[in-house]
């Protein structure tokens, strides 16, 4: 049921990014005067085709929803009408021909404004940004974070939620902010300035995570089951939703991740545990779990979750929303943003200062569309403009078979006053399907090996 839900949300995505983006080639096209033959949602077997009249364009949606594309009238891909000829895409002036395939990159950039408008509008709700004490030796240590500080900007961006912050911060860290300025909140009530030192060279996000040291605060939580996994060590035990642990072993249990380090620390070792449920004390045996973890400790898990207060939800939690017109450019700061980002990275890994580890594929990308439409509206719209920012910016790569390829042989045509010829044109197209297919293949590589890890 989850592939199915990972591949409905993947399609519905890939489905709406490309077909946004061929809608650019075909309204600048049209705009003009090119005679665009078909615009299909869709590639493969036709399912619903409508034309006006015989010489209209064909609007298609087509079997395999993953995409679209736009058929014009061009000599070099067949015989073309002699009424056609004005119309033809080869014919046009080069400025034309260079505003076509501009436009379906420049789209998705556009498509990527408006999503991150509809997100700031919309409002997103999240936990405060309080942090939780830092392990000695890190960036938020080195700083003076303390215990309780709530953040409050990140060089002067107001930051409500955690995941704001902490996207600033990574966002100031990937440009190559060496001093990243946080406003806080001390629990004392005053505000003041923490400087995070970040290293200069950042090849991978989870390294630097470990090295900010910067974890949300967790409040005190009474041990009471919230919820109980089917076929858990806790379910095989007997207990239930609504039990409130005591002791385990003997040991009084007196909040729940107190009880969560006990267990992590017995991987397959019975635990004596003494509950109390509806006022009644009994003893019941749970034996977790191993369960190996990604830097290959063995540690245990029960299958339960915790139980968490209504009125600390509340107190913990935000929404942030801006108004429309205030929206505007924050959304067009937040696409620019990405947009060089990503240039920025593509670079570095190019020159061997990141690890090609921060690509990923179409495996990964879909896992991200299917947890993201998990989390909400929200969410996916942001996991839309992502990857719309992505398809925008590799589109414009000087690279052969892509948009930013042809694009290139327009400006050397601009220089030596004629097109390249289609022999030199054939060739390079096939270097650059080799780049991409090399490039598809290592991203697909790193998809799988995340997978076995």
């Amino acid at each position: 049921m989850e592939l199915f839900h990972t591949l409905f949300y993947f399609i519905i995505a890939i489905g709406v990014l490309v077909s946004f983006h061929e809608f650019g080639h075909f309204w600048v096209a049209r705009k003009v005067g090119v005679k665009v033959l078909r615009f299909s949602i869709g590639f493969g077997k036709v399912l619903w085709s409508r034309q006006k009249t015989p010489d209209s364009t064909e609007y298609v949606v087509s079997a395999i929803p993953l995409g679209g594309y736009v058929k014009m009238v061009d000599e070099r891909e067949g015989e073309v009408k002699p009424e056609d000829l004005p119309y033809a895409f080869n014919r046009q002036p080069l400025w034309a021909r260079s505003l076509i395939v501009l436009a379906g990159p420049v789209f998705n950039l556009v498509l990527a404004v408006f999503l991150f408008w509809c997100v700031f509008v919309i409002g997103e709700t999240g936990i405060r940004p309080i942090t939780a004490e830092p392990q000695p030796d890190t960036i938020a240590a080195q700083a003076g974070i303390e215990q309780g500080d709530e953040i409050l900007a990140v060089n002067g961006d107001k930051t409500p939620t955690w995941t704001l912050a902490i996207s600033q911060i990574f966002e100031q860290a990937l440009i190559g902010t060496s001093a990243i300025e946080l406003t806080v909140k001390t629990t004392d009530g005053f505000e003041t300035t923490r400087v995070l030192h970040v290293p200069e060279k950042v090849e991978e996000p989870e390294q630097l995570y470990k090295q900010l040291g910067l974890k949300p605060w967790r409040p005190v939580i009474p041990p009471v089951i919230g919820k109980v996994l089917p076929d858990g060590a806790a379910a095989r035990a007997g207990l239930q939703t609504g039990d409130e642990l005591i002791k385990a072993d003997g040991e009084k249990i007196n909040d729940w991740m107190q009880w969560v380090e006990y267990v992590q620390q017995h991987p397959g070792k019975p635990i004596e545990l003494e509950v109390e449920r509806d006022g009644v004390r009994l003893t019941l045996t749970v034996t977790p779990k191993k369960v190996t973890t990604d830097d290959g400790r063995e540690i245990g898990r029960i299958g339960a979750g915790v139980k968490i207060p209504e009125q600390l939800i509340e107190s913990l939690k935000v929404t942030y929303t801006l108004d429309p017109l205030e929206a505007i450019p924050k959304a067009f700061e937040r696409t620019w943003f990405f947009a060089t980002s990503t240039l920025e990275m593509m670079g570095k890994m190019l020159v061997g200062e990141a690890s090609v580890k921060n690509l990923s594929g179409p495996i990964s990308i879909a896992q991200y569309a299917g947890q993201s439409a998990e989390m909400g509206l929200v969410a996916f719209l942001k996991y839309l403009a992502l990857i719309s920012v992505s398809l925008g910016v590799l589109n414009l790569l000087p690279i052969p078979m892509l948009d930013g390829g042809h694009l290139l042989f327009f400006m050397i045509e601009a220089v030596k006053g004629s097109p390249v010829s289609e022999k030199a044109q054939m060739f390079f197209q096939q270097v650059g399907m080799l780049m991409l297919l090399s490039l598809m293949m290592l991203a697909m590589f790193l998809d799988v090996e995340r997978l076995f890890q």
